[in-house]
């Protein structure tokens, strides 16, 4: 699709600074940009590119808008402003609405008239699939399985039985939707008896979720991911979880069994969250670290020691090796100066 530069401009809530009739038909990079393509600037450090850039059009902030003398867009948030219009320019193109001839659909399953079942694809009985979504080639749906309105599901994904999708979902491919929790208890000969896992897996609306990752059912009652949330690849979601709206999990993170995690949280990549803890709304916790107790207070938390070269690492490390002696001669030291200053 092809769009003026005054269309893009009402779409992002931002005003024209040149020409509003000049057509744009792609978003890129400001040193790879032709003319017909727009481009963002959304930190001072890029200015230095606007010389050089051969955009049809760049986003600017206000502040920024002095530096450029090409036609332009003025918005509050230039990030914010150029994801509305990539996601308008690259908006996915639904097949509309057919079943492949090499999908398995039941005979009581329930798919729109406008949804699309690809090639491979397996809805088994009693599923739900709703208006316009797209399921790709090679999903699995599940027994009473529902698919919400408008979602997208990449090939390979699986909704597993009694699940739930909401309106308006991306799961990309090889998500897990509804996998067993980690659920076993020990016998008196050491071995594992597995725990049925008889919840279920609720994701709610406008939810992401990128390649590969897992959202396992509840053990006895359900794992919830909330609206809007958005985690990334290679995430595991354990039994009982649930996430708070509009919360972001990045890759390589793993929150343990019934953990809960507030709104609008930021969990860095890599992150360890332990289980059956409470995190509050607004937390931000940055990559690598290992969240062990619940965090009560909104604000920015890490336990993740810095790179540092080698040689400074031995030393470090040799300390805290050393540590707990060092901490047993503070206190002898400690009762010692008491016990004087009593004398």
């Amino acid at each position: 699709m092809v769009y003026t530069l005054a269309e893009l401009a009402h779409l992002c809530d931002g005003h024209v600074i040149g020409d509003g009739t000049i057509r744009i038909q792609d978003v890129a990079t400001l040193e790879g940009a032709s003319d017909s393509d727009i481009a963002y600037v959304a930190e001072p450090k890029y200015r230095d590119q606007l010389a050089i850039t051969r955009a049809g059009a760049v986003i600017l902030s206000q502040s920024d808008a002095e530096f450029y003398s090409g036609n332009s867009i003025v918005a509050a948030d230039p990030k914010l402003a150029y994801a509305r219009i990539a996601q308008l320019l690259h908006a996915p193109v639904h097949p509309g609405g057919a079943i492949d001839a090499h999908a398995i659909v039941h005979p009581e399953a329930s798919v729109a008239e406008s949804a699309y079942v690809g090639p491979g694809a397996v809805v088994e009985r009693g599923a739900q699939i709703g208006e316009r979504v797209y399921i790709g080639a090679g999903c699995v749906i599940g027994e009473e399985a529902d698919i919400g309105a408008d979602s997208w599901l990449h090939a390979r994904v699986v909704v597993a039985h009694h699940c739930r999708v909401g309106k308006r979902c991306i799961l990309q491919s090889g998500v897990v939707v509804g996998g067993d929790g980690f659920g076993y208890a020990r016998d008196r000969e050491h071995r594992w008896v597995k725990i049925p896992q008889v919840g279920r897996a609720i994701l709610g609306d406008d939810v992401e979720i990128g390649a590969n990752s897992t959202v396992d059912r509840g053990a006895q009652g359900d794992t919830v991911v909330g609206d809007g949330v958005k985690i990334d690849n290679l995430v595991q979601i354990a039994h009982n979880v649930r996430l708070g709206e509009n919360t972001a999990i990045a890759a390589g993170a793993g929150v343990a069994g019934s953990a809960i995690i507030g709104k609008r949280c930021a969990i860095g990549g890599q992150a360890g969250i332990f289980g059956h803890i409470q995190i509050a709304d607004d937390v931000t916790v940055a990559g690598k670290s290992m969240v062990a107790k619940s965090i009560a207070k909104p604000g920015v938390y890490s336990s993740a020691l810095r790179v540092e070269t080698l040689e400074t690492w031995q030393r470090i490390a040799a300390r805290l090796r050393r540590l707990d002696d060092f901490a047993k001669r503070l206190e002898q030291i400690e009762q010692r100066l008491e016990q004087e200053r009593k004398e």
